[in-house]
């Protein structure tokens, strides 16, 4: 299954999404990242980038309001990193 999505996987955490001034599209963006943790559970579908993924869901949540469809499918991210247990550890650090 990661062979098939690697490709939206690359584009999900390119520069130019990942530094997206809009916070709309990065609600979208961390939706799609955690959708994309959700399929490939147990396992992280991007070793090493998992923090700066994390850093970038708070940021995008720090910019919502409390209403709107960003609000809700913030909302969907988070029950989704909590089904997954998404962490931001990573295994190789000491």
């Amino acid at each position: 299954m990661k062979d098939v999505l690697r490709p939206v996987m690359r584009v999900m955490v390119s520069s130019e999404l990942l530094k997206h001034a809009d916070a709309d599209i990065k609600v979208f963006v961390v939706s799609c990242i955690s959708e994309l943790s959700r399929i490939t559970a147990p396992e992280q579908p991007y070793d090493g980038l998992m923090k700066k993924i994390f850093q970038l869901t708070v940021r995008a949540f720090e910019e919502l309001s409390h209403s709107g469809c960003c609000y809700h499918k913030a909302v969907n991210v988070l029950e989704t990193v909590s089904d997954v247990k998404a962490c931001t550890c990573d295994a190789a650090a000491p």
